[in-house]
């Protein structure tokens, strides 16, 4: 897949949170800018360009923006990466990376990673007859893990304003994962707790995002894309 214009683009998922295996899939995220002037006709450009083999997920800059300002806990990785993991880093996707907290406030964050991991949650609960396969048995261990993971991010984001993407201690998630398999209700206990931990906690965050520093970061890249045609 070759898209123009991409701003900002590095490997996400368990690589960046320490918990790839030999085996583990090598997953891609960023965000390009489609020709400004593109945007102005009747028919728009795609928004998101997804492939597999490699896994590469591209989203258009307006849309990524939009995933962010919702709290999505996928679109949020790509602005708390450890350097190492960019693949491709322009100034303006610098800019983006310097304004990141612009995207966030408490009940967005709230809300996204708790739904998220209450989504896990869900799935593991349909398995709970236990009867099933090796397979299904690791893609239940998988959802335990990004369960826990989920939880853990979304609370020190919205207690500190900041999110560790890689995890302290894998080991732990491994284990968790392992005991989920075999008990699915296990992850009940772990999902309540967070729960009542967002309750408890006082939270780093804005009641609303900075939409007017957002705003102003797009209409650079607009700016930056905008070729006009030759009249």
């Amino acid at each position: 897949m070759t898209v123009p214009n991409v701003l900002l683009s590095g490997i996400v998922g368990s690589t960046a949170y320490g918990l790839a295996h030999e085996g583990s899939d090598i997953d891609r995220l960023g965000l390009f800018a489609s020709p400004t002037e593109s945007l102005l006709g009747l028919h728009t450009p795609k928004e998101s360009h997804v492939t597999t083999a490699p896994d590469r997920t591209l989203h258009e800059a307006a849309k990524w923006c939009r995933l962010a300002l919702g709290g999505n806990p996928t679109a949020m990785e790509l602005v708390w990466l450890p350097d190492e993991l960019y693949e491709v880093r322009t100034p303006l996707g610098d800019e983006l990376i310097g304004i990141r907290t612009s995207f966030l406030c408490a009940k967005r964050v709230r809300d996204a990673y708790l739904g998220y991991a209450t989504q896990q949650f869900r799935r593991l609960e349909a398995r709970g007859d236990r009867s099933f396969c090796a397979d299904t048995s690791k893609r239940t261990a998988k959802h335990a893990r990004h369960l826990k993971r989920l939880c853990h991010q979304g609370l020190e984001l919205y207690t500190t304003g900041r999110i560790t993407l890689r995890v302290e201690n894998p080991e732990e998630y491994h284990a968790f994962g392992e005991r989920v398999a075999a008990d699915p209700s296990a992850a009940g206990p772990v999902l309540g707790h967070y729960e009542s931990a967002f309750d408890d906690s006082r939270t780093a965050l804005p009641d609303r995002p900075d939409e007017a520093a957002v705003e102003a970061w797009l209409r650079r890249v607009r700016a930056h894309f905008y070729r006009p045609a030759p009249v």
